[in-house]
């Protein structure tokens, strides 16, 4: 779904891998029955956040909103034989579970006894729903304190704060140096790896006539990028794999997700403001992400202007702080605690013990 699921996925294997381990990573919708059946359960979801995300949240407060107890997923129950196929073929130490789906069909498996191996589900959103919860499963890993929180009282089961999966890429030592573009503050304005959201014509407009000089990040959708390029002073930018760059060079970040590129945004020092989230974990997960100080919610274009002008005074005074000799730090206080990089260790020694 997207790509958010897909990366953390990867960082985890290249870490587990850099370490002796052998990591290998699944497509939990090639465990549905039919070889179209992946293909259409992420078409409708993709198509109800694309067009209309009032069918998303509806299904979101009936089946995902978050509550001190655990889902149930139908889905889980056909996918259960194909993953047990798959772990007698692989002979795994340890199944990780980076998808809430996934995290149902280990967590089932398990608590009927079928699934001999552990299971330590990594939980990847800021809001941790129903469908992430599954008491078989053995234990939770999450990006905050209070994730780990609802994740253990919802299951009864050992939950940990081990903050983001994060690739390489963008920590250091490798993370690009932050040298923001000349001229008028240049803000990204992401629209996921489907390039879903609301407004995004409206909004650019809005930040030119504030002064600011917008990127759109339209993912992979080219029909978005059509539509907005060549309106005035705004760039449509399609699939970016030098995201780390782009970045580097750009006074803010406006999300509506708070997915990965709010994470690594925040990993490269760049100040978040969410704005228009999109419906369910989305609007879950940007309200979670201002809670604890990782971000500005913005519900109006005046109180965007307002948090992306504070943001870009605020970073111009970290960056002459850190060119004077203060702190190296190119996160946050509150930030820094997302960014342990435990995460791997964490299930290399579960692995170990087996």
């Amino acid at each position: 779904m997207g790509d958010g699921h897909d990366a953390v996925a990867r960082a985890l294997a290249a870490r587990l891998d850099g370490q002796g381990h052998d990591a290998v990573a699944v497509d939990a919708l090639r465990l549905l029955p039919g070889p179209a059946a992946g293909a259409a359960l992420r078409g409708f979801y993709q198509g109800c956040i694309r067009h209309a995300p009032w069918i998303y949240a509806a299904l979101y407060a009936g089946f995902f909103r978050p509550r001190a107890h655990p889902g149930a997923n139908p889905l889980a129950s056909v996918m259960g034989p194909r993953l047990l196929a798959l772990v007698r073929r692989l002979r795994p130490d340890l199944v990780v579970p980076v998808f809430h789906l996934a995290a149902q069909v280990t967590g089932r498996e398990r608590a009927l006894g079928r699934l001999e191996v552990p299971s330590a589900v990594v939980v990847t959103d800021f809001a941790v729903h129903r469908q992430w919860l599954h008491p078989g499963n053995d234990q939770y890993l999450c990006l905050t304190r209070p994730a780990a929180d609802l994740a253990g009282a919802g299951t009864g089961r050992p939950a940990r704060a081990v903050g983001a999966v994060l690739a390489d890429r963008f920590l250091p030592p490798r993370a690009p140096v932050r040298h923001p573009a000349p001229g008028p503050p240049r803000v990204l304005l992401s629209a996921g790896a489907w390039g879903a959201g609301t407004r995004f014509e409206q909004t650019a407009g809005c930040l030119t006539a504030a002064g600011f000089t917008p990127m759109v990040l339209c993912g992979r959708n080219e029909r978005l990028r059509r539509r907005l390029d060549g309106l005035p002073g705004v760039t449509a930018l399609g699939w970016q794999r030098d995201l780390p760059a782009l970045l580097a060079r750009s006074a803010a970040l406006i999300d509506n997700a708070a997915g990965q590129t709010a994470l690594q945004a925040l990993a490269l020092g760049v100040p978040v403001v969410a704005y228009r989230p999109l419906p369910g974990h989305g609007r879950e997960g940007v309200r979670a992400m201002a809670d604890l100080g990782l971000s500005r919610l913005a519900r109006t274009p005046a109180e965007l202007v307002a948090a992306l002008q504070d943001a870009a005074l605020q970073d111009a005074a970290r960056r002459t702080d850190r060119a004077e000799g203060g702190p190296a730090a190119p996160w946050s206080t509150a930030a820094a605690r997302l960014f342990p990089g435990t995460a791997a260790a964490v299930l290399a020694e579960l692995a170990d013990d087996g």
